[in-house]
């Protein structure tokens, strides 16, 4: 009849629960891809605020930068999820030692590999040449890795004590959506390890 409203359509848990699953399952190589580029931009929004606030910069939001970060954290997320999965092939219980040594593997292993794409990749990708990586790695590389021992280690206990494999990644992404505004500061600011000692030392 003219004049009456339509009811509203109403999606039913059931259809709620099929797509959670699908993300999570079939296709979670996917949604841990997306997911990690998203929060790495998200990441460096909030990084490039604080430069801005701070006089750094002088415009507000770079675009080109996030989207480059967006592709950062895109190419990073096949690795975690990967290296992941191998994790929990090779050692699969979820007690305290298998935590243990899961997060020994992590910060010897993955950790360093992490650093490294990061930097090779967004690096790449603001047009810097092969030398010019390798002396910002040489400079900010224990800046991040030092950050690195200082958060992951408890973060990642959560994740392998408690969390099912499946939300790994997300988990690690929402984590690294806070760590990344510190890994995006020190990319775009003359920031390292040994310039934070030498101002100790005054």
């Amino acid at each position: 009849m003219p004049g009456r409203k339509s009811a509203p359509m109403i999606v039913s848990p059931t259809a709620y629960r099929r797509v959670w699953g699908s993300l999570f399952g079939k296709y979670l190589l996917l949604t841990n891809t997306i997911s990690s580029g998203f929060l790495m931009s998200l990441g460096d929004v909030v990084s490039q605020e604080i430069e801005y606030r701070k006089n750094l910069v002088v415009k507000r939001y770079d675009w080109k930068r996030i989207g480059q970060m967006f592709l950062v954290g895109c190419l990073g997320g096949p690795f975690h999820h990967v290296f992941y999965k191998w994790m929990d092939n090779i050692l699969p219980r979820s007690d305290v030692i298998t935590s243990v040594k899961k997060i020994i593997l992590d910060q010897a292993i993955f950790s360093p590999f992490c650093i490294f794409t990061f930097f090779y990749s967004a690096g790449w990708l603001e047009n810097q040449n092969l030398a010019e990586c390798n002396r910002e790695l040489r400079e900010k590389f224990l800046t991040v890795y030092f950050a690195d021992w200082t958060l992951w280690p408890a973060a990642q206990f959560i994740n392998f004590y408690f969390l099912p494999p499946q939300y790994r990644v997300l988990y690690i992404n929402v984590v690294t959506m806070f760590y990344n505004i510190f890994l995006c500061y020190v990319k775009h600011t003359d920031t390292s390890f040994f310039k934070f000692i030498e101002t100790k030392k005054d």
